[in-house]
């Protein structure tokens, strides 16, 4: 008897089996790959979140160096506060400062930044704004038709007639809808805002932005101007106005009963018929250069100057646009001043051993004898820091999740707040290839 075939060869069984281990696999390596970049997308979320709260500490962290300041309107030294890789949990955050002065290459500087070390866009005149580089004297003429209270241009003064705002600039940001404005001006070489030369903004347009390959950063005007420095116009005890001095007669017991307090008995008397001869002053600096020669002091000065004012609190109660000559750079003060006078401010500033926010020793340095000489716009002058800004970034754990804001500070007050706020992430990385590699070796480690 001839035994029949199976119709089913015992190897087809083994197949089958096989094929469904091989999608079973299959399966399991889709859903573990699936896995593992939900895990990656939520451990990259983690770290943007621990990078956005390092930003929030670093904030709540500029603002506490204020609030316990104990010499109000200091701009604190660099070296007085945590700057760089300053570590919040496992997330890191840096303040982007700016290093001295701009255009001298790689150099990094860690800290924040005095908003009244810049031009203010709503109070600096054309001529001033005309020096900022790359800037035309079209541009200018716009800058300052945009914030006049007008309904449209077509003065002349401009290249074309367009619709301005008529008010104040609200944000530097809004230098973009001028008629003029290119990235070019804006931007400069730098790209991404953060003051220090990168790789991509030195090689010859390889990649943009465009730039020239000579080793030197050539910033557009934004990182020379402000629309936040501001100096309130009330005296140290934040309530009552500051005495006005442009108007004497009407101010006289006043500033006698504060000259006494702050001076010591009979000061008032002895000061007064000093001050008062030659008319009214045009620059608080005026009141010191008329009584220093009769034992009135740089000190007596420190004492007395942010209680007085030469603009007129009730319709002003807070002055717009003054340069603290204590933190702005040459090229700031270069515009106000000139740059000889730049120059010498500088390097006098450099050797001061007292960190306060008098402004009295700039006439010694300066040679002013004439409370207000044609040269020296004293009354844009201060010593005093109400503005600052935090440019902030931070990366989470493994140094990922970057992130990056500015914040701007006003510490006017006894409790500083935050006045405004812009998320400047998309213009990329701003901390160097160097922190980059730290990182990157760190992770290793780990």
């Amino acid at each position: 008897m001839i035994a029949r075939r199976s119709p089913h060869p015992a190897g087809s069984v083994l197949v089958v089996v096989l094929w469904a281990c091989l999608g079973l696999v299959a399966i399991t390596v889709t859903f573990g790959h699936s896995m593992l970049m939900t895990y990656r997308g939520a451990d990259n979320d983690l770290s943007g979140r621990q990078a956005e709260q390092a930003i929030e500490g670093a904030a709540r962290y500029a603002e506490s160096l204020f609030t316990n300041a104990t010499t109000p309107g200091l701009f604190p030294e660099r070296t007085s506060y945590e700057r760089d890789a300053v570590p919040v949990g496992d997330a890191t955050f840096w303040l982007l400062g700016r290093p001295l002065e701009t255009g001298n290459g790689t150099t990094r500087e860690y800290g924040l930044v005095d908003e009244a070390g810049k031009l203010n866009l709503n109070t600096a005149t054309a001529e001033m704004l005309k020096l900022l580089p790359g800037m035309t004297d079209d541009f200018a003429a716009a800058i300052v038709e945009w914030r006049t209270a007008s309904t449209s241009a077509g003065t002349g003064t401009s290249s074309s007639s367009f619709t301005v705002k008529g008010g104040p600039f609200e944000s530097i940001e809004e230098l973009a809808l001028v008629v003029g404005a290119t990235r070019q001006i804006l931007y400069g070489e730098d790209a991404n805002m953060n003051g220090v030369l990168d790789a991509n903004e030195d090689d010859n347009d390889k990649s943009l932005p465009a730039d020239n390959g000579d080793g030197k950063l050539d910033p557009g005007i934004l990182e020379y101007v402000t629309v936040f420095s501001r100096e309130s116009n009330k005296q140290s005890d934040g309530t009552t106005d500051r005495i006005n001095i442009t108007n004497l007669q009407q101010n006289t017991q006043a500033l006698s009963t504060l000259l006494d307090s702050k001076l010591g008995a009979g000061s008032g008397e002895k000061l007064l018929p000093l001050v008062s001869a030659g008319g009214p002053m045009r620059s608080v600096l005026g009141f010191y250069l008329r009584a220093k020669g009769n034992n009135f002091t740089e000190e007596d000065f420190g004492k007395i100057a942010y209680e007085l004012t030469v603009v007129d609190p009730a319709t002003t109660p807070a002055i717009e646009g003054l340069i603290n000559v204590n933190t702005a750079s040459e090229t700031v003060l270069g515009y106000v001043l000139g740059a000889d006078h730049a120059s010498k401010l500088v390097a006098a500033r450099a050797s001061r051993t007292t960190a306060d926010a008098n402004y009295a020793w700039i006439v010694d340095v300066l040679g002013i004898s004439n409370p207000v000489p044609p040269t020296a716009p004293l009354q844009m002058l201060t010593g005093k820091c109400s503005q600052v800004t935090a440019d902030i970034a931070a990366v989470g754990h493994h140094g990922r999740g970057y992130r990056r804001s500015k914040i701007v500070i006003d510490v006017s007050a006894t409790a500083p707040r935050i006045i405004y706020r812009r998320n400047l992430s998309g213009l990329g990385w701003a901390l160097g290839s160097e922190v980059r590699q730290t990182l990157a070796q760190q992770k290793e480690v780990r």
